[in-house]
Formats: C-alpha cells, structure tokens, sequence
C-alpha cells in the first residue's frame, strides 16, 4: 500500500465517520474508497465491515440508557441479529468475486435508495401499519440482519424501521436497540470475515482510524452541520458511484 492509498483511505474514513456521525451512510463513501484502493470486491465489502463497525458500537454505548429491559425478547432479537449477521456473511463468502461484482452496483444503489428514502418509508409504516407483535419482528429481522452481515450499508435504516413497526418502545428507545442490533450483526460478521483470513488488515486499519477520527469531528460538527446538506451529499454520491460501478461492471 503506497502513500496515495493511505491518505485516501484515511481520509474517505474520516469523511464516512463524519457522516456517520451527522447522518449515517459512511458505507456509501467507504466501499468504493476500499475498490478505488485496487481491493478484490469480497475483501473489500469484508474489510469495510471491520473498519466501519465501530460506529455502531460507539452509537450503542452512548445510548445505553434508553435500552429496554435486558429480557428474553432483547436476548431474542440479539441472538436472531448473530443468526443473521453469520448467514449473510457465510452467503458472501460463497458468492464467486466475478458474480459480486456484476451485484456491486445494485448493492450500492439499493443503498443508496434505503438511505435516501428510508426514513419516509418508516413513518409511514409507523403510523399506517398493522404489524405488531414481537413474532412478526424476529421474522423480518433474519433477512435484515442478513442483508447486513452481506453488504451493510443501510442497514441501521432497515432495522430502525423493523423496530418501529413491530413494537412499543418509543422513537429512541428502538434506536438505541438498532445500535445494539447492528453491534451484533458487525461482530458476528467480522469475526467470520477474519477466521476466513479475507480482511485486508493495513488498508483496514488506516480506513479505521480515519473513521474514529471522523466519528469525534462528527460528533462536534453536528451542532453547526445542518443533517440535510449531509444527506444530499451522501445521496450524490451515492448515486455517482451507482453510475460509475455500472459503467464499469456491466457495459
């Protein structure tokens, strides 16, 4: 890894903590820094995992007050996100690299959709919908948690909206067990990714302290940084590298 590499990585780190921070949507900067850095797509979905996660969990730890009662429901939706988090995992490490690439640029416009239109999609299921009870959400969570130990990107969205559709917690409450959620679908992802030796490790480790770097910048700009702009932002983006990984995969 030369010089070029790292300061890319590093700084596409710190922008994706930032935004993390502000808004979420760090995987939409982060992935395609991790391809630009010539990574193979697999080791490049994988080692992004690692060097995002601990947005997740630093998230969880602030917000650990509002959790619910640590019960047999939490221990539930904990061990179904681990269930989750493994098949998606197992299922990218099976996905030969050439098909991974020809999915790459879905992967990153449904991303990109879910990050865009997501939150309008929860409200509105919250205050339309009939679904409750605590059997319909461990149902919806194990092809959420999925898709999150596969790809991740989106995936504080998706389950935020699971939560708030199948439950009685209030608005932070269900965020703080998202965090949780995604802790334990990130952990048990990496933990796979890194028995199967497919983390590159330097690259990693300069995009994670980037990141960290970019959650405590964050952490101060969001009281100057109107939450908006960074959206638009990560949304252009978004649809940019959308269009670039097409361009390049599929014609």
């Amino acid at each position: 890894m030369d010089l070029g590499i790292a300061v890319l990585l590093f700084l596409a780190g710190v922008a994706g903590g930032v935004v993390n921070a502000i808004a979420g949507g760090a995987t939409l900067i982060t992935f395609p820094a991790m391809l630009a850095a010539g990574l193979p797509a697999v080791v490049a979905n994988a080692s992004n995992a690692v060097a995002v996660t601990p947005g997740h969990l630093f998230a969880a730890l602030a917000d650990r007050s509002r959790l619910p009662a640590l019960d047999k429901g939490f221990a539930i939706a904990v061990v179904g996100a681990v269930i989750g988090g493994a098949a998606g995992a197992v299922l990218l490490l099976t996905t030969p690299e050439r098909l991974f690439v020809l999915l790459v640029p879905a992967l990153i416009a449904l991303a990109t959709l879910v990050f865009a239109f997501g939150r309008r999609v929860q409200a509105t299921l919250t205050s339309s919908s009939g679904i409750n009870g605590s059997r319909a959400r461990y149902v919806l969570m194990l092809p959420v948690t999925a898709y999150g130990g596969y790809f991740g990107a989106g995936l504080g969205v998706m389950l935020l909206a699971v939560l708030t559709t199948t439950g009685t917690e209030d608005v932070r409450t269900a965020n703080a067990l998202k965090n949780v959620l995604a802790t334990a679908t990130s952990f048990v992802t990496i933990a796979i990714f890194v028995v199967q030796g497919v983390i590159r490790w330097p690259e990693t480790l300069v995009m994670l302290i980037g990141a960290v770097a970019g959650g405590l910048v964050g952490g101060k700009l969001i009281t100057v940084l109107p939450a908006g702009v960074v959206r638009a932002l990560v949304i252009a983006l978004g649809t940019l590298m959308t269009v670039i990984y097409a361009w390049r995969y599929w014609f």
